[in-house]
């Protein structure tokens, strides 16, 4: 059985095209940390058929930010090798138990937080406009994301992204309790008969209510509906996208001047997998007494903040990356660091405490950051 599900693997991901050049492992952010070498991994596979399944700690470092992919003269992609062993620790039940409660919660409860699916619209208190639902008509479908819905923190950027959609008078609605984990995480660790379960609910509530343009505020579900679920999901816009196009139409106009020094940090899953750099940046610069700093990793070399991949629900020995971001960040004279995802606002926001530059760093969302520019005209809250 492991000769043939190592022949699938390599066949599927064409891993006997690999050189062993080990641009992947060199390039790889977390081989900082810990002895991952994902060179040997597509080795082993590829080459020789075998289930490289030791050190399982190695694996589970995994973020799949795609930087292996990049990297790869070849074009291959190895982080997909490291899911795919993922999938076999899963069906042969080796995996930590934090990992098997969100896999769980995201099979009882349609998001891996634990969370009661009655619980998912609790970010909309206190918008001050009624929020529509899907079955009322619409133009866009908010695609929220599990993180947006439950973190207590990312609620405030899913909240800041309604009132911006408001404010610029689009016609928008969401699935509210009926919303779905998009899965990208499921998928990530290895768990994939039930992100298809997952990506079959949402194909089926997309259909059922007429959607056709979606936007939503979390990378992991746009690369979800963008690259997992087939080309189904035609228009699907990150915010960050959404709303340059929106202050290029003139329909938002942040006029309060914020005084910051703001540096982005590029969330992996909107960069390096799916090539969305300069949007972002178009949003903070759209704000007035903001200056835009870059870190010296950016873009395609940004330094992965350690949230994805599943990694929100398994810890890694060794210093955090997110940790190492905040200082260079501190260092670059910045006073916020700007993101566009949630899991990079949850990680680099523990990371500015762990780090004790509270007093020093704020970490914003750009919808945050471009709300509080408007809201000192319009008064919106």
């Amino acid at each position: 059985m492991a000769l043939q599900q190592a022949l699938e693997l390599a066949e599927s991901l064409k891993l006997r095209e690999c050189i062993q050049c080990g641009l992947c492992t060199g390039g790889c952010p977390v081989s900082i940390k810990i002895p991952l070498n994902v060179r040997r991994i597509v080795r082993q596979v590829g080459l020789f058929y075998e289930l490289p399944l030791e050190p399982v700690e190695a694996l589970w470092a995994c973020t799949t930010c795609g930087t292996c992919e990049l990297r790869c003269p070849k074009q291959l992609k190895p982080f997909e090798a490291i899911i795919g062993l993922r999938s076999v620790l899963v069906e042969e039940g080796r995996i930590e138990r934090t990992l098997i409660e969100a896999l769980e919660s995201a099979y009882t409860h349609g998001n891996p937080w634990g969370r009661g699916r009655s619980k998912r619209l609790e970010w909309s208190e206190g918008l001050g406009f009624k929020l529509k639902h899907v079955s009322e008509g619409f133009e866009w479908l908010y695609f929220v994301g599990c993180t947006p819905a439950y973190d207590m923190r990312a609620q405030e950027v899913a909240r800041a992204l309604a009132i911006l959609l408001h404010e610029a008078g689009l016609d928008f609605a969401v699935l509210g309790t009926e919303e779905t984990c998009c899965g990208n995480e499921i998928y990530s660790m290895g768990e994939k008969g039930l992100f298809e379960e997952l990506r079959g609910d949402n194909l089926a509530k997309f259909e059922r209510y007429g959607v056709e343009r979606i936007v939503t505020p979390c990378p992991h579900g746009f690369n979800a509906l963008r690259n997992l679920y087939g080309g189904e999901v035609p228009n699907i816009l990150h915010h960050s996208q959404f709303l340059s196009a929106l202050l290029d139409e003139g329909k938002l106009k942040p006029e309060k001047a914020l005084s910051l020094n703001v540096i982005y940090h590029d969330p992996c899953f909107l960069g390096k997998r799916n090539g969305v750099f300069e949007e972002p940046r178009q949003v903070i610069e759209a704000i007035p007494g903001v200056e835009l700093l870059e870190f010296e990793r950016n873009r395609t070399r940004s330094l992965c903040c350690e949230g994805g991949g599943g990694r929100m629900w398994i810890d890694v020995p060794g210093e955090k990356l997110a940790e190492r971001r905040v200082r260079e960040a501190v260092e670059a004279g910045a006073n916020v660091i700007a993101v566009a995802c949630p899991f990079c606002l949850v990680t680099l926001e523990d990371a500015v405490k762990t780090a004790g530059l509270e007093e020093k760093l704020k970490v914003m969302d750009i919808s945050e950051l471009l709300l509080a520019s408007i809201r000192g005209l319009s008064g919106t809250s």
